[in-house]
């Protein structure tokens, strides 16, 4: 039914009367309809014309009232008001295929071969739910206070013994320090070395997001290469000689994959000393190493001058957003300071339900299962690879595909994302000219039963760009 400024009541629908009734005088007020300082009909002769009751009328004039769109004068009636009520802005629209340095950004759900992620399929979701859930229970029962800026004691305690099991990494949980991931912990321990204006050696290839975020903090990253046995020491120091911390992943080199050697690491740890220079170990994928025995992490072997990040988002699930460093005894104090100022921990609920996992087996039990699932699904991929002609090669959790010379891989890479497939460009891994073309390709989210069409889909966009 069509009423007065063109309102339609739907009884059947799901919206109240009252609601439809408001909803059609602001559509009136917004597209001018109705002017301001309008008088409205009396709530006796809308409800009339709308075939409702007086008293549904008055809600939708109230509701309008509330949102300051009419303005109830008494015996004068009910008018439009003189001008418009601010509006609500409309949501941003989700892209799914935005990008930073060939990386997929915003609100997105994964897709196929995306680096960095970890498989949505084997992630323990019943059991998470149980333990957020008991977790959530706990907190209610027991937060009375602000939390402990540093992180939650149960789960710096658990990352503790973690540590010491998995990586070989000898600390006490006051070292211990829970961030929203990876880039919190940069941010903070940035900020405690207080190392503006100074340079950082930094892996060539390297993560660009470290490197952009040197930059915000005014570091200079110089870019050191980067062979088989990690970053080059030697050429580090004699492209940076006053450099005051260097920035590496040696667990597996992102992007290469390779493990730092032990006369690498040695050489590092001789570099920190001789200096008081600071060694930043990004551990982001130690624990998964696929190939051989997961090496101990560099602070396994210096207490003094590493400081150790890790991150919960590549195991467990990237939306947790937390991570963790573990701090040479020298730096706590100020940390602690840092952390209590500009950047406390993720809420408590979300630390104990982590506690929780790792307490009671499940994490390594989790770790282990990936591994498995891992090793199967990039044996797939490069199975699938090698049937289709595109040569590649191992990189950690990733496999690169080489291109031809000259090829525009960010291009490429967008050529990708629109066939809903999302592999990252080589080229802005390298700080400087790239010295090869090629795409990454992650291995967690594709089970081995999609590995041939996925392959497939990506091989013709290889084909429609270079062919």
């Amino acid at each position: 039914m069509e009423g007065s400024f063109g309102i339609r009541i739907d009884r059947g629908a799901r919206l109240s009367l009252s609601a439809q009734i408001a909803d059609g005088i602001r559509a009136a007020i917004r597209d001018g309809r109705l002017a301001p300082g309008a008088r409205l009909p009396s709530w006796n002769d809308l409800a009339a014309q709308l075939g409702v009751a007086r008293g549904t009328v008055r809600m939708a004039y109230e509701e309008l009232a509330d949102g300051q769109f009419v303005m109830p004068s008494g015996a004068a009636g009910t008018r439009v008001t003189g001008r418009m009520p601010t509006m609500r802005p409309e949501p941003e629209p989700i892209r799914t295929r935005a990008a930073f340095g060939g990386f997929p950004i915003g609100s997105s759900t994964a897709l196929p071969f995306q680096v960095g992620v970890p498989a949505a399929d084997l992630f323990p979701a019943a059991l998470w739910t149980r333990l957020l859930g008991q977790a959530a229970r706990d907190t209610a029962a027991t937060q009375t206070d602000y939390p402990d800026s540093r992180g939650e004691p149960g789960l710096r305690a658990e990352i503790a013994g973690y540590l010491a099991v998995a990586r070989g990494v000898a600390c006490h949980p006051s070292q211990v320090f829970v961030t929203h991931g990876y880039a919190a912990a940069l941010n903070v321990i940035l900020r405690v070395l207080r190392v503006q204006g100074a340079d950082a050696l930094f892996e060539e290839p390297g993560y660009p997001f470290a490197r952009t975020a040197l930059g915000w903090a005014g570091v200079r990253a110089v870019p050191v290469p980067v062979d088989a046995d990690g970053l080059d020491i030697a050429a580090g120091g004699a492209l940076a000689p006053h450099a005051a911390i260097a920035l590496v992943t040696p667990g597996q080199q992102a992007p290469t994959g390779a493990p730092m050697s032990l006369e690498r690491r040695l050489a590092l740890i001789e570099w920190a000393h001789a200096g008081e220079r600071w060694i930043i170990e990004d551990d982001y994928l130690g624990e998964l190493q696929l190939t051989r025995r997961a090496a101990p992490a560099l602070a396994s072997m210096d207490s003094q001058r590493v400081i150790h990040i890790g991150t919960f988002s590549k195991t467990i699930a990237p939306g947790l957003r937390m991570g963790y460093l573990v701090a040479p005894p020298t730096l706590v104090a100020a940390l602690q300071e840092v952390t209590g100022t500009l950047a406390p921990a993720p809420p408590p609920v979300m630390q104990h339900t982590v506690a929780g996992f790792i307490r009671q087996g499940h994490y390594l039990r989790h770790l282990r299962r990936m591994k498995r699932a891992y090793a199967s699904r990039r044996d797939a991929i490069g199975a699938a690879l090698s049937r289709v002609g595109l040569d590649w090669e191992e990189g950690g959790l990733a496999l690169c595909i080489a291109l031809p010379a000259g090829t525009n891989d960010v291009a490429l890479s967008r050529a990708a994302h629109a066939a809903e497939l999302a592999p990252v460009p080589l080229s802005p891994w390298f700080a400087g000219p790239a010295t090869r073309a090629g795409l990454l390709l992650g291995v967690t989210n594709v089970p081995e039963a999609r590995a041939d069409a996925l392959v497939e889909r990506l091989a013709a966009v290889i084909r429609g760009a270079t062919g």
